[in-house]
């Protein structure tokens, strides 16, 4: 089975849970995955090469990937918060932040071997979640009092011993594109663009807004949090199959630098501030050959953070995967054979590999249909944490759309 192929039986599985900000539209994936421009044909390092999944069916096909040699400033490479807890996190929304629902979920973690929290910083949409005093974030953006008293809620959280993570979904952001659409990618008739979803990006050949989404982290960091976690770090779904029509900005970069760059640039601006930067990325990202069409690189993205977060779902992945049939009826192993490729990725980064810290699934994925899923559970949660523990993977983030997570489940497997 070639690349191209198993980046379609991916794009068959990954069906996105409802509300998730991290899923892609499927029908776009679908073509993009069929288009060989999104496989990346060619890199700087010859001798680098990458492999059809595990029981991905057929014989490997070697590709070249990039695996950056670390250089004499690699000793130099240190995390910045020495300190930091192994983080054994859950998502909440702004809503849940802000609202009555928190207060069950401080309880979860007062009450379990959970320490972390991600919450919504800037949203799918684009809005920024509470009311911010900086004027330029006002002008951008359109804050919302999502979270009433965000000063109130970092000092909730302080109290808990939560270690705070704040999530900025980047170049997805509706709220910015409609309101500048010089920002954003045109059609033909002037219109801004969006998906099927009615969803618009923000273009990331602009640096205009690579310095928008960083002040709304640095202003993060001053409320309290210790970590930003960008999401959505990469061009719109199908971007290759539209790029010569829309109207943007642009340079003759590939799209896979440009995004590396402003990964670099977020790291380097916070970088004073002590905070640690994470990158949240497709978790077949660590299986194939770099995606060109969206621009994300697995590896290049990966140097120049502090911690990854492979979004690792067994239900995102399609019979095969692995030498699995239903990926979401075995989580032990879909999450095994995923860390096993992971490490295979970023090993020969040496001291720039970063914390490997994968999103896993505490949702059951009705859609996929009868036979091709199970009700996740105690049992479910449990056997994704103790693949990544067999995988020397210590820190995770369970993901439920609803903030809605699983009774009596014992984190330290």
């Amino acid at each position: 089975m070639n690349i191209t192929w198993a980046l379609l039986m991916m794009a068959l599985g990954s069906v996105g849970v409802p509300g998730h900000g991290h899923d892609a539209d499927v029908a776009a994936v679908l073509k993009s995955a069929m288009n060989p421009p999104i496989v990346a044909e060619h890199t700087n390092d010859p001798n680098a090469t990458a492999t059809t999944p595990s029981g991905a069916g057929g014989t490997a096909v070697p590709a070249p990937s990039p695996s950056p040699t670390p250089d004499a400033s690699a000793a130099l490479h240190t995390d910045p918060q020495p300190d930091a807890p192994k983080v054994k996190g859950i998502y909440v929304t702004a809503y849940s932040a802000g609202g009555s629902r928190m207060e069950t979920l401080l309880d979860l973690l007062d009450k379990t071997d959970l320490n972390s929290m991600v919450i919504d910083i800037k949203d799918d949409a684009g809005y920024i979640t509470y009311k911010t005093d900086n004027a330029e974030l006002q002008e951008l953006g359109h804050p919302q009092p999502f979270i009433g008293d965000i000063n109130k809620l970092m000092t909730r959280l302080k109290e808990h011993e939560v270690y705070p993570i704040a999530r900025i979904v980047v170049f997805k952001d509706s709220v910015l594109a409609k309101k500048k659409p010089e920002l954003s990618f045109v059609n033909k008739d002037g219109s801004v663009w969006s998906n099927k979803g009615g969803d618009s990006f923000v273009n990331p050949y602009n640096e205009d807004v690579w310095k928008y989404n960083v002040d709304i982290a640095k202003e993060a960091v001053k409320l309290g949090f210790k970590e930003i976690q960008f999401d959505y770090v990469r061009f719109p779904e199908g971007f290759e199959k539209r790029a010569d029509t829309l109207k943007y900005t642009k340079s003759d970069r590939p799209r896979v630098e440009i995004i590396a760059d402003f990964v670099k640039y977020a790291k380097a601006e916070l970088a004073p501030l002590g905070v640690r930067v994470s990158v949240d990325i497709f978790g077949y990202a660590a299986s194939v050959p770099a995606a060109e069409g969206i621009g994300q690189d697995f590896v290049k993205i990966s140097k120049n953070v502090d911690v990854i977060s492979p979004m690792v779902y067994p239900s995102h992945y399609s019979t095969g995967w692995f030498d699995v049939k239903d990926p979401d009826k075995d989580p032990y192993a879909t999450i095994r054979g995923s860390m096993v490729d992971t490490h295979k990725k970023l090993n020969p980064l040496g001291s720039y590999k970063p914390v490997i810290r994968p999103w896993i699934q505490d949702f059951t994925a009705s859609w996929l249909g009868s036979g091709h899923y199970v009700k996740y559970g105690k049992q479910q949660v449990e056997d994704q944490i103790r693949a990544l523990k067999d995988e020397n993977i210590d820190e995770f983030l369970l993901w439920n759309a609803n903030n809605r997570y699983t009774a009596d489940v014992d984190y330290e497997q």
